[in-house]
């Protein structure tokens, strides 16, 4: 056995071990706590966890919770200040509005982390991805004047870090 197989089986192996537990959880909420139901919810939990890594097998990547934190409050505080920068423009008088399409560089490569990426950064009050050429995101805002292509730029650097890319 060389060292690489080595070193994926354990992380294969915890990476079985912890989706089982979350499928096993998952079907206990929505089937309820029946003793007589357990070899379903066992066999259920064997076949999702199975089909999990084979469809998506571990990588290697481990969640840093502290950096998961960090991008959580960053989203949470720009999403409220771009809320209420949304409400203040939707009950003005005059809607003062300046929209238009702003670029942002990526450096997410292609693949699974950057299309969450692109659902997190749709989720943001006033701006919404309409689409990428390479690696530069198109967003929709409503005012072109706001930092976005930054902001955005700040909030990729997180969700990197909560990745444990970085």
């Amino acid at each position: 056995m060389s060292g690489i197989e080595s070193d994926e089986t354990p992380s294969r192996a915890r990476a079985a071990a912890f989706r089982a537990v979350l499928f096993f959880a998952f079907w206990l909420a929505i089937s309820g706590w029946k003793a007589t139901d357990l070899p379903v919810g066992l066999a259920a939990t064997a076949a999702a966890t199975w089909a999990s890594l084979a469809l998506m097998p571990p990588t290697g990547a481990r969640v840093r919770f502290g950096a998961l934190a960090a991008l959580a409050a960053h989203f949470l505080r720009g999403s409220v200040l771009a809320g209420f920068d949304v409400a203040r423009r939707a009950l003005s008088r005059d809607l003062d509005l300046n929209p238009g399409f702003v670029t942002a560089p990526l450096r997410l490569p292609p693949g699974n982390a950057r299309n969450a990426f692109c659902a997190l950064a749709s989720l943001a009050p006033g701006s919404l991805p309409v689409g990428i050429d390479g690696d530069t995101l198109l967003l929709h805002c409503l005012d072109v004047a706001q930092p976005v292509a930054s902001y955005l730029a700040a909030q990729e650097t997180l969700f990197i870090r909560a990745l444990g890319d970085e």
